[in-house]
C-alpha cells in the first residue's frame, strides 16, 4: 500500500490528523504530537469567531434532517458485542425557500471530541465549531419531484460533517444527499440517546488487507443505506418518495473515495462514483467496474510522482473515466477542512495555494459536472478538459 495521499495531509490541520500519525498511535487520545499540531491548538481564537460554510449555488433551498439506521441484519463489525450496525446519516434535499430553521454543523460532544483528537492540547472552543454556519434548514418542506440520490463517505477518521458544503450544494442543485456516518470510525458519532461514540479502529489498521476490509465495510454500510431509503414498505426517511432509485451515485473523501470501488462492485443500483483524493486500498479489479463511470479528483503529489494505487486503478477502469489534479491543492482541500484552517489562522500544508472557498467551488463543480452526466444525461463540457475558469485543473491523459 502507498499510502501516499492517505499520509499527504498536515498534522496542523484543525480536522485532520494524518493517518501516518493515527494508524501507528497506541491510542487515539495520545497519538505523538507534532509541532505544528501543538502551535495550531494554541493559536489563539477571537471570541465568537465562526466559519460560515459558502453558499449554495444551486436555484434550490437545501434542507435537512437526521436519520437513525439499525441494520438488524449485521453485527457492528468493529464492536460485534454492540450489536446491530447503527449509523447515523444526515439527508439533504431540495426544499422549499424560506421552511425550517438553520441545520447544526455537528453536535456539542462529537466538536469537542474531534477538536481534543486532531489538536492535542486543544485550547479552542467547541462552540467555535458548533456554531457553524450552515445553509440548509432542518425539517424543511420538500420540492415537488423525484431526484437522483448521492450518498457520500467522509475519510478515515473524520465525522460525515467534513462535507456538508458539497452536500448543500448538491442539493441545491437538485439532488438528494445522504451523508454516512461511519460508526467507530471517526472521533466521534453521536447518536439520539445523546451517547457518543469514539473511534475504536484508529490506530488498528496496518496493512493493505486491513484497509481493504474497512472499504468493504463502508460499501455494506451504503448498501443498508440504499436499502434503507428505497425500501417499498416502511422505508427509513419520511420524504423516500423524491428518490428516484434509478439514478443513484456514490462520493467519498479519502477512503470514502476508495470505498466506492466496492460499492459500484456489489451494489448494481449504484451507477457512478467519485473518489475525492483517496488512495485506492481496494483497488479496481482487472475485470474492471462493470463498465460504471467513474472520476478521480486529488492534489498534485511531490516531484510529480503518481500514487501507485491510482496508476493501477486507472488501468482497469473499462468505464467513462476522468483524472483530475488541482494545483496547489492538499487532502483536505476538497472538503470544508480548509475554511476552518483559514478562519482560525492555523498553519497550511507545505505547498497549499489554493484558497479554502476556492477549493470547496472546485469541487462543487466537478462533481456535479459529473453526476449531471451520469445520472441525468445533461452534457457537461467541463469534463472533457482543462478550461481557462479553472486553470488549477488538469486532466490525465
Amino acid at each position: 500500500m502507498t499510502g501516499i495521499r492517505r499520509t499527504a495531509t498536515a498534522a496542523a490541520l484543525l480536522l485532520a490528523l494524518p493517518l501516518s500519525v493515527v494508524a501507528t498511535a497506541p491510542a487515539l487520545a495520545a497519538p505523538a504530537a507534532p509541532a505544528r499540531a501543538t502551535s495550531a491548538s494554541s493559536t489563539p481564537v477571537p471570541t465568537g469567531a465562526h466559519v460560515t460554510l459558502p453558499r449554495p449555488t444551486g436555484p434550490f433551498a437545501p434542507g435537512q434532517e437526521v436519520l437513525h439506521l439499525v441494520d438488524q441484519n449485521r453485527l457492528d463489525p468493529w464492536v460485534p458485542s454492540a450489536g446491530p450496525r447503527q449509523l447515523m446519516v444526515s439527508m439533504y434535499y431540495p426544499a422549499k425557500k424560506g421552511a425550517g430553521g438553520p441545520a447544526p454543523y455537528m453536535t456539542p460532544e462529537a466538536a469537542r471530541l474531534m477538536l481534543d483528537v486532531k489538536l492535542p492540547g486543544n485550547t479552542m472552543p467547541t462552540d467555535a465549531v458548533t456554531g457553524t454556519r450552515t445553509w440548509a434548514k432542518s425539517h424543511a418542506r420538500p420540492e415537488h419531484g423525484r431526484f437522483p440520490l448521492v450518498v457520500l463517505s467522509p475519510g478515515f477518521t473524520m465525522p460525515r460533517t467534513e462535507l456538508t458544503s458539497l452536500a448543500e450544494d448538491l442539493a441545491s442543485r437538485g439532488y438528494v444527499v445522504a451523508l454516512v456516518d461511519h460508526t467507530y470510525e471517526n472521533t466521534g458519532t453521536t447518536f439520539p440517546d445523546g451517547q457518543t461514540l469514539t473511534c475504536v479502529m484508529c490506530g488498528k489498521l496496518h496493512t493493505r488487507e486491513e484497509w481493504a476490509a474497512l472499504n468493504e465495510s463502508r460499501a455494506k454500510d451504503v448498501s443498508f443505506v440504499i436499502d434503507r431509503l428505497t425500501a417499498h414498505r416502511h422505508p427509513a426517511w419520511r420524504y423516500t418518495r423524491m428518490i428516484d432509485p434509478d439514478r443513484i451515485g456514490m462520493a467519498g473523501h479519502s477512503v470514502g473515495g476508495s470505498a466506492t470501488v466496492p460499492a459500484l462492485l456489489t451494489d448494481d443500483r449504484i451507477r457512478a462514483g467519485v473518489n475525492l483524493d483517496g488512495t485506492m486500498d481496494y483497488p479496481v479489479p482487472a475485470t474492471g467496474l462493470k463498465g460504471k463511470p467513474f472520476l478521480m479528483i486529488g492534489h498534485p503529489l511531490d516531484d510529480g510522482q503518481e500514487d501507485a494505487s491510482w496508476t493501477e486503478s486507472w488501468a482497469h477502469l473499462d468505464g467513462w473515466k476522468r483524472w483530475l489534479t488541482v494545483a496547489g491543492s492538499d487532502h483536505g482541500t476538497f472538503t470544508d477542512i480548509p475554511l476552518f484552517v483559514e478562519k482560525f489562522g492555523l498553519p497550511q500544508p507545505p505547498g497549499t495555494t489554493i484558497g479554502a472557498e476556492r477549493g470547496v467551488q472546485l469541487t462543487r463543480t466537478y462533481v456535479a459536472a459529473f453526476f449531471d452526466l451520469q445520472l441525468r444525461g445533461i452534457d457537461r463540457p467541463i469534463l472533457d478538459g482543462p478550461t481557462r475558469e479553472n486553470p488549477e485543473v488538469s486532466f490525465h491523459p
